[in-house]
Parts: C-alpha cells; structure tokens; sequence
C-alpha cells in the first residue's frame, strides 16, 4: 500500500465501495488472516518501553518561609528554651553535635532521646529520634536557606520507612506533625503567637 508517499509492506487499503456487502467483507477479513500467519512480526520499538518505578522507602519533606534573620530561626531550632513556645516542653540541654538529648512534649507522657549528628550553624541541623508508636529511629534534616533580607526557607525532611501500611500511616501522621512544627515556628517567631497551646490533645482526638 501506498497511502502516504511511503510503500508501507503487508498493508492494503480497501476502498468502502468493495465492501458492501457482508460476504465481500468476510472475504478481505479472511484474506487479512490467512496473511496473518505467514507476516513476520514488527520489530518492538524499545525507546517505547515505559520504566515502572517502585518507591521502596518513604520520606518525608515540607517547608515553609519565615519572615525573621536566618541566625534567630537557627537559635529558635537549637535553643531549647525558644522551642518550648512552639514545639516541646522540655529538654535536657542545647542542640549540639553529638549530644544525645531528651526531649517531653505536653501533650504526650512519652520521652524522646534525640541524637544530634550534625550541626552547621545557620544552615543546617540533623537529628535521628524514635518512633512515638513504633520505636524505629529516623532522620531528621532541617535545612535553612537565605533568600532575601531577613527572609529565611526552612525545609525538613524526615527518612525513612518502608512503602507499606504501617509506613503510609507514619507518613500521614509526621507530614501533618511537621506541618503543624513550622506553622508554629512562624506564628510564634513573627507574632509571639502560642499556636500549638491547646491544638492537639491524643486523648481528645476524634476517631
């Protein structure tokens, strides 16, 4: 056949006068099917193959930007006295690398150990801790970047469960945690707001 200025091989085109009738269409339908079995197969265009990609582990990632100096949101995140106004109630001592800290939440009776693995002062801070449910440590990395006067982006990341039920469940629940972690953070920085007083009671909680 010849239909587009390319002979294309094994194609014929049937024009619609030839076919009708029903017996003059089983005819060509036959003829097609009888050459069926001796056409040699199209060669399989491997550029068209589509990669499935399984994400195995979960993370975690959310940001935000405050509207404060980049060196007061560092100190807002590793002085504990300045988180007990919008994220813990209590902790043991200051975040430095390589210290192992003890942090209480007052909304919770359980205690977290913390584990400070690195610190770079104004830019970045990274924590593994347990699991408030299942006890399995993750990472945690807050990541600050300047991008205009007095203007900070903070963005979190937390890693790593498996790509299951009970991961899908974590990433549900720390998401919304860390969601909650820098609208906090914001209010309280640039309008001495309480935010998380009173927003979240586990026992309170509906089902």
């Amino acid at each position: 056949m010849d239909f587009t200025g390319r002979i294309m091989k094994g194609y014929v085109f049937v024009d619609a006068d030839v076919l009708n009738t029903k017996k003059k269409l089983d005819y060509w339908v036959q003829l097609a099917l009888e050459y069926n079995k001796i056409a040699k197969a199209s060669k399989k265009n491997k550029k068209a193959k589509k990669k499935i990609i399984t994400m195995n582990k979960l993370e975690i990632k959310t940001g935000i930007q405050v509207l404060k100096p980049i060196s007061e949101v560092f100190e807002a995140i590793v002085d504990p006295d300045k988180m007990k106004n919008y994220f813990i109630s209590k902790s043991n001592g200051y975040m430095k690398e390589g210290e192992v800290l003890i942090w209480k939440f007052a909304e919770m009776e359980i205690e977290f150990p913390v584990s400070v693995v690195k610190i770079e002062k104004d830019k970045y801070i990274a924590y593994k801790w347990d699991g408030a449910f299942d006890g399995e440590q993750t990472l945690v990395e807050i990541n600050l970047q300047l991008v205009a006067n007095n203007i900070t982006f903070i963005t979190i990341t937390e890693k790593s469960k498996e790509n299951n039920e009970k991961g899908i469940k974590w990433l549900k629940n720390n998401t919304e945690g860390w969601a909650n972690f820098l609208a906090c953070l914001k209010a309280w920085m640039e309008y001495g707001i309480h935010l998380r007083e009173g927003a979240y009671n586990p026992s309170q909680m509906p089902v």
